[in-house]
Order: structure tokens, then C-alpha cells, then sequence
């Protein structure tokens, strides 16, 4: 088939591949299925979850070809990103390269607050280390959370006062 204006013809390719069950959009569960990290392994729930968040326009659930399309571009880019930190080239981000990657996109971030992430992200090894997935995953919400800090932090200081209920408020709205 040929691709609607302004898609790739490759990603609609792509969409018509993806979308399994043929119903002219894809879910979360078809995006699971056709994504993959260096390693082979599928990319996380949470991360499909947030990027069809994200390219969904109708709230729906799932996003059309023209959605897949921008979602494709949105994940080369991200990919590009990943591969210039992934400075040993292993396919993973490891610890030293998170903190640079940090620095480089203007995060001041502590040794110990990469070192939770690891924690709470990296698959379980010796030497942990990031995903692709959970690269993008950590970085859109580093990026959600810090424009909400943002909205807050109106003289630029780095602190705010915050109710719990706002916080929560904060976190629901940009991260569920």
C-alpha cells in the first residue's frame, strides 16, 4: 500500500507490520512487540506506555500511522542520542556514561541520584547498566519532571515550596 501524505513510506511499512491485528492503529502491546534494545529484549511497558502517551492525540489508547510515523522519528532521534553516550559502543549505558550523559544535557545531577537510577532501571548484573528503552524512558520523564519544577521555580533559585498534594499533583500529571 502506498503511504498517506506526509508519512514515511517506510514507516507506514513498517505500521502495516506492526499492526498485528490489522485494525489501522497500534497499542501498546503491538509497540512492545516490534521494539527492541541492543540486547534483544523488548522495550518495557512503562516506556511503550509513555511514548503512545505521548503520540496519542485522541486519548484513545493507541496511535494512528501518522502517530507511528512522528513516535519512528522521536525514536531515532533518542537512539542517535544514545549511541553518541554509549561511548564504548556496548549497546548499554553504564554508570559513568549516565553521568555524562546527564552533565552534557545540562542535568546537575549527584553520583548517588545515577546511582538510584541504575537501581531502579538497570537490568540486574555486576556491572548494571541502561537500555535503550529505559534511556528514553528516564530522559522524558527527567525532562517532564524538571518542566513542572520549572512552573514552580519561578525566580529560577532551584527550590521550591510545594504541598504534598501538589507534588503528587505534579507527578501524577506528568507521569501517568
Amino acid at each position: 500500500g502506498n503511504a498517506p501524505p506526509g508519512v514515511d513510506p517506510e514507516a507506514a511499512s513498517w505500521f502495516q507490520a506492526v499492526d498485528a491485528d490489522r485494525s489501522g492503529y497500534i497499542s501498546v502491546k503491538e509497540l512492545k512487540q516490534a521494539l527492541v534494545n541492543s540486547n534483544w529484549s523488548t522495550f518495557n511497558d512503562e516506556t511503550c506506555l509513555l511514548m503512545i502517551n505521548m503520540f496519542d492525540k485522541t486519548r484513545s489508547g493507541h496511535i494512528d500511522v501518522y502517530g507511528f510515523s512522528a513516535l519512528l522519528r522521536f525514536i531515532h532521534q533518542w537512539k542517535n542520542l544514545f549511541q553518541q553516550y554509549d561511548r564504548d559502543q556496548s549497546g548499554s549505558i553504564s554508570f559513568n556514561e549516565l553521568q555524562q550523559a546527564f552533565s552534557q544535557m545540562g542535568y546537575n545531577l549527584s553520583p548517588q541520584f545515577s546511582q538510584l537510577l541504575l537501581a531502579r532501571y538497570a537490568q540486574r548484573s555486576s556491572n548494571p547498566s541502561i537500555q535503550l528503552d529505559r534511556f528514553i524512558q528516564i530522559c522524558m520523564q527527567l525532562q517532564s519532571t524538571t518542566d513542572a519544577f520549572r512552573e514552580k521555580d519561578t525566580g529560577l533559585v532551584g527550590n521550591v515550596r510545594l504541598s504534598y498534594e501538589d507534588f503528587l499533583t505534579m507527578v501524577v500529571t506528568r507521569m501517568m
